[in-house]
């Protein structure tokens, strides 16, 4: 246990809150096999000659000592920067078209889909894994057509639950023109009429969460102080 631990912190330099999440599952299935009420301890002492027991205890798994733990470097972006970011993004069309390069399409897709990042306040999975019937009308918004609400499907989940699943209303109106104009004008353009996704790939795939982390991370240091 103490070999594991130390690995996750030192080779692997995993968060102390991903560290103690695994420890949690360790320390859940030792008290599963100790429990009495479920005769692993006589059954392993036929078996085996020996029998399970704890191995995770206060003076070898993390402690929580604060609500949060995350990097105090990490901080969301300004509106200025945030501004800047969406910018270039669109940017990155103009300069696609303009050179008639391969990519336009996908660009104006990533351009939109940050938009709706930020305008639905969503994950990446749960970016991902949207489909295009997930937008729906809101009668109390009848100015945002069908595109009022968002039912996001796979929302995070807690720990040894499915995903966790809510509707988001539509708030902004600029949000809402950029998904409209992609899903009617330009998503059409990649040729999957009957895939469901919202995001697709110029093979005809889902856009996965890794590929929205690259294009962002590439956009962000783009744009970062030299």
């Amino acid at each position: 246990m103490d070999e594991w631990s130390a690995s996750l912190t030192g080779e692997k330099h995993l968060a102390p809150s991903t560290i103690r999440s695994y420890q949690g599952d360790v320390r859940l299935f030792t008290e599963f096999l100790i429990d009495a009420r479920y005769g692993w301890g006589p059954a392993c002492e036929e078996a085996f000659g020996t029998h399970p027991v704890a191995v995770c205890h206060e003076w070898n798994t993390l402690p929580r000592l604060q609500d949060y733990e995350g990097n105090p470097e990490a901080r969301p972006f300004t509106r200025d920067e945030l501004q800047r970011f969406l910018d270039y993004a669109d940017d990155q069309v103009d300069r696609a078209v303009k050179s008639k390069r391969k990519g336009a399409l996908a660009a104006y897709r990533d351009a939109t889909l940050f938009k709706v990042v930020y305008g639905w306040g969503l994950r990446r999975t749960e970016t991902s894994k949207l489909d295009v019937v997930d937008f729906g009308r809101n009668p109390k918004a009848p100015q945002f057509g069908r595109y009022g609400t968002l039912d996001v499907r796979y929302g995070k989940a807690k720990k040894g639950q499915p995903p966790r699943r809510r509707n988001v209303l539509s708030v902004m109106d600029w949000a809402v023109e950029a998904v409209a104009e992609y899903v009617e004008n330009v998503r059409p353009r990649f040729g999957f009429p009957d895939h469901p996704a919202l995001w697709i790939t110029e093979r005809g795939g889902r856009l996965q969460p890794g590929s929205i982390n690259d294009r962002f991370e590439a956009y962000r240091d783009a744009l970062a102080p030299r």
